[in-house]
């Protein structure tokens, strides 16, 4: 197994503390991370081939304690990213990621419909691009709110952030956005998550929770324990995990059973 690409959620504080947040984020999250753990553990799997690490949670910037030290301890050794909702972007932070030099940073949209929020990430993405940092947007895209998720896009299109840019991401759990509705609010070749048309794994993409719980997605909730911060430890837990389809909605949850031979490579979206 090679493990090409891990997403992080440092901590599960978050002030902002969207009501659909998919891990329950909150001003008072907590986080199971270690730094020195967290430390060891990145550097040692990208020693063993992880090309990329994606930070989030909750928000990155509300566990400063974790995020500079592990883009500092991975610097040159890997590609780093990470997903921030913005509202901490200041110009001194701005500075602090470029000084760290930090590959790419995303902000998200939760709110299309929010046009102060819209006009504050395009804003935010032009700050990080004049500082050298290359930026983009994750836009969610609710079925019940697609004409806002069009008009954003259109907004962002329009101040020169092309779909090249942006990752349109579905709604998981509810109001659950059809392929076509997405394409729609893209309005051409888009970016989105891989299982926009299909909930499946990949053995080259791996998410790990704030709570140390390791899945082949952010969203399903089929865990299991990292018990130790080694590459070994991450291997062993994912043998044999499976992967609940989220938005499965016929009586219960449908299973889906992975194996190593999985060929589908989600892209990350940070």
């Amino acid at each position: 197994m090679q493990i090409e690409r891990l997403s992080i959620e440092l901590s599960e504080r978050c002030s902002k503390g969207c009501g659909f947040c998919y891990n329950g984020s909150n001003r008072e999250g907590a986080s199971a991370w270690d730094l020195d753990d967290l430390r060891t553990f990145v550097v040692e799997c990208a020693a063993h081939g992880t090309k990329a690490f994606s930070f989030g949670g909750g928000e990155p910037l509300e566990a400063p304690e974790l995020l500079w030290p592990v883009l500092a301890a991975l610097r040159g050794l890997a590609f780093r990213s990470m997903t921030t909702n913005g509202l901490l972007l200041d110009a001194e932070l701005i500075a602090r990621l470029a000084a760290a030099a930090i590959d790419k940073v995303h902000v998200s949209i939760h709110m299309p419909q929010d046009r102060d929020e819209v006009t504050r990430v395009i804003a935010n993405v032009g700050a990080l691009a004049a500082a050298g940092v290359r930026s983009g947007v994750n836009l969610l895209v609710r079925k019940s709110r697609l004409d806002a998720a069009r008009d954003a896009a259109r907004a962002l299109h329009d101040a020169g952030i092309a779909n090249e840019r942006i990752v349109y991401l579905p709604m998981r759990g509810t109001d659950v956005p059809s392929p076509n509705d997405v394409a729609l609010v893209a309005a051409g070749p888009f970016q989105s998550t891989t299982c926009l048309s299909k909930c499946h794994a990949s053995p080259r993409f791996v998410s790990i929770s704030a709570r140390r719980t390791i899945a082949w997605c952010s969203y399903t909730v089929e865990r299991r324990a990292l018990e130790q911060p080694t590459y070994a430890a991450l291997v062993t837990a994912l043998d044999g995990l499976g992967l609940v389809d989220c938005d499965a909605d016929h009586g219960g949850l449908v299973k889906l059973v992975t194996t190593r031979r999985s060929s589908a490579a989600p892209r990350v979206p940070a």
